[in-house]
């Protein structure tokens, strides 16, 4: 298992004020839509988004999500949120850091699983979907021949 991805990419987010509590922290289940944001990024990245997918006949959806807090974000305070590709072939496995974006600083870690579901049999995938694991392939090889 990889711990570092292959793809990878990036969101800005400024916490908004909606987003925090009383005391001005991020309430704990707004992460998820930050992560959720960073990977709709990513999924542009492959060419491959959900749009995509459900076009192909796939629905994805998240089966594991785990969330390691170390320091709460802020009120007003601007995240770099990225997304990163580690297992592809079984199932859509994404590891995720948020960053104070002035400070470089961790925030939180996190990690999402997601497998294909057949939108027309509701029947779960063994493997990935040949239509996006070529989508990962094709931007690897792009990636590869710009390195």
């Amino acid at each position: 298992m990889r711990k570092r991805g292959l793809i990878g990419a990036e969101v800005e987010i400024r916490v908004p004020f909606f987003d925090v509590d009383s005391i001005h922290v991020v309430w704990h289940g707004h992460y998820v839509k930050y992560l959720e944001q960073a990977r709709c990024e990513l999924l542009d990245l492959l060419g491959h988004n959900y749009d995509a997918m459900r076009a192909s006949g796939y629905a994805w959806p998240v089966i594991d999500l785990h969330l390691r807090y170390a320091q709460p974000a802020q009120f007003g305070q601007r995240l770099t949120v990225r997304a990163e590709l580690v297992e592809w072939e079984n199932r859509l496995k994404i590891n995720y850091l948020i960053l104070d974006s002035a400070t470089g600083t961790r925030l939180t870690r996190a990690t999402t699983e997601q497998v294909a579901v057949s939108i027309e049999t509701r029947e779960m995938q063994l493997a990935s979907p040949a239509v996006f694991v070529e989508a990962v392939e094709r931007k690897l090889q792009a990636l590869e021949a710009t390195a």
